[in-house]
């Protein structure tokens, strides 16, 4: 989630719809970040224009000691830091934020009014930032060849990382199926995000059918530690009644081991399709 902030007031809220691709400068930014490099990394952005938007100056009371020490987007009199063009906030930074905008930023964070439009433009990027580091990989001259290929195979779930898998795993986690021909070794901190170590970790896998991995991959499903399916609010619900997934029922997968359960939080804080501040 990216605020706009121009001329005192934050105007407009952006949903990324993608993962980091490298990127020439835009022709459009003209001298704008005269000394940036010609070549940086491009996101999607999904942005809407608020009805209602906020000049922070005047809540500064509430956001001032939420500000971070260190790249912090406003003066603590709610000026704007000009020589910051992106920067991290802080979740109850943000929180206090979507609070003050209301009800129709709280709409955007839940992903209601953007959960049309994000997957058609996410999986391409995704695709591609993925490839971009596919490519890496099998270039990397550090790493053994036979690591190196293991590695690509991994992204598909396969190869060693679907044995180290299926030593811990027997069947589907939610369709049960046990035929290893028909289930995928479906990474919790995907492959785009993990280490070469992380990639090939049995823990960091659970066997799924073509379709619970499409599903996961994408945040549309994930678990809790205790073994609780946990449903997106922007899934569609139909699509998955037809999958087999019942949102209306509380289904629970089993328990999960330690390892698990570490790279599983990963998956509901960064890819499940849900705000982790906000109800």
């Amino acid at each position: 989630m990216i605020f706009s902030f121009a001329g005192t007031f934050i105007r407009a809220i952006g949903i990324a719809t993608s993962h980091a691709e490298e990127a020439p400068k835009p022709d459009e930014f003209g001298s704008a970040g005269m000394y940036w490099e010609k070549v940086g990394w491009r996101v999607g952005v999904a942005f809407t224009i608020l009805r209602s938007p906020v000049r922070p100056s005047e809540y500064m009371e509430v956001l001032s000691p939420l500000l971070p020490k260190l790249y912090a987007p406003l003066r603590p009199d709610g000026v704007g830091m000009q020589g910051i063009y992106l920067t991290y906030l802080p979740n109850n930074l943000a929180a206090a934020i979507v609070d003050l905008l209301g009800a129709e930023a709280h709409a955007l964070v839940r992903g209601y009014r953007v959960s049309e439009s994000i997957p058609s433009i996410s999986s391409i990027v995704q695709l591609r930032w993925e490839e971009h580091q596919m490519a890496e990989v099998r270039r990397d001259q550090k790493i053994p060849e036979t690591e190196r290929e293991a590695v690509v195979m991994a992204r598909r779930g396969q190869g060693l990382f679907k044995q180290r898998v299926m030593a811990l795993e027997r069947a589907c986690r939610v369709t049960g199926v046990t035929n290893g021909e028909h289930l995928r070794a479906s990474h919790c901190k995907p492959w785009r995000d993990a280490t070469n170590e992380e990639r090939l970790d049995g823990e960091n896998g659970l066997l799924l059918t073509p379709t619970m991995d499409h599903l996961f991959d994408r945040g549309f499903i994930g678990f809790e530690g205790n073994g609780e399916l946990l449903i997106s609010p922007v899934a569609h619900i139909e699509s998955l009644a037809r999958m087999g997934i019942s949102p209306n029922k509380c289904q629970n997968v089993g328990n999960f081991s330690n390892g698990q359960k570490r790279y599983l939080e990963y998956h509901r804080d960064s890819i499940l399709l849900r705000s982790k501040f906000m109800p």
